[in-house]
């Protein structure tokens, strides 16, 4: 059900969000909120739950208690494929190209997936619009290159422009920065500082701290499936509790 958001209602909403696999609960009555165009970190420790509730939000789990609210409607029960539609998109840490495909190509097949939000009338069009999400991540030149021939970084960046290629309201951006060099992960952020905005709110899972620290207008620590912190970025770095869990001091 969708009910009219009030104009300072969140983008999204989690709700006493709960996941368990067997005897053991990755998340546990977990409730935050995410505004829109906001810049939100996530970290912890690894099995802290952050992977379960990216997969909760975008649909690829569904929790055993609590609901996730999107654009003030109640997407818990839908697949990742019609949250995707909604406005929910994300990126992999592993890039999943297709590899016989060129980066345009790539981005001409995502832009079919995204027909929901508005219908490319031609192949010309279909390409404009790839073209253009390509310049604003800066792989234009690479266009008619095969994904086979791209780095690590620029399989990264393909990557960010396969989930804009969506029409995204919400990017969750997982580990985009993993293995990369200083100068890649500062190429990188600041492409995502660049994508975020007033249409569009990410949400980052990062380890690497000094990227989260510059990235982030609020951070929220998990640990055990609860969260430990969440507020501004130096005060949740100086929380006691996040260091000890996260930090092992």
């Amino acid at each position: 059900m969708t009910v009219p958001a009030a104009p300072d209602a969140p983008l999204l909403r989690i709700d006493a969000l709960t996941k368990s696999f067997g005897g053991f609960v990755a998340l546990n009555d977990v409730s935050v909120q995410v505004r829109k165009g906001e810049r939100f970190g996530l970290i912890g420790p690894n099995g802290s739950g952050k992977t379960t509730l990216v997969h909760c939000i975008s649909g690829a789990l569904r929790p055993n208690k609590g609901a996730v609210i999107f654009g003030g409607e109640d997407v818990t029960p839908l697949p990742p494929n019609q949250r995707s539609r909604r406005g929910i998109a994300r990126s992999f840490q592993i890039p999943r190209p297709f590899r016989s495909m060129t980066v345009l190509e790539n981005l001409m097949v995502a832009l079919d997936f995204a027909a929901g939000r508005e219908t490319l009338e031609s192949t010309a069009h279909r390409r404009e619009a790839a073209m253009s999400i390509l310049a604003r991540i800066g792989l234009a030149a690479k266009a008619e290159s095969p994904t086979a021939t791209l780095t690590q970084v620029e399989l990264r960046k393909m990557e960010l422009a396969r989930a804009m290629a969506t029409g995204p309201k919400l990017l969750i951006s997982d580990e985009a920065m993993a293995g990369l060099s200083t100068s890649e992960v500062d190429e990188v952020l600041d492409l995502l500082m660049s994508l975020g905005g007033d249409d569009i709110a990410i949400i980052m899972i990062e380890h690497i701290m000094q990227a989260v620290m510059r990235f982030s207008q609020r951070v929220m620590c998990l640990d055990a499936g609860r969260i430990i912190a969440i507020g501004p970025p130096a005060e949740v770095m100086a929380n006691a509790r996040v260091q000890e869990a996260y930090l092992g001091t």
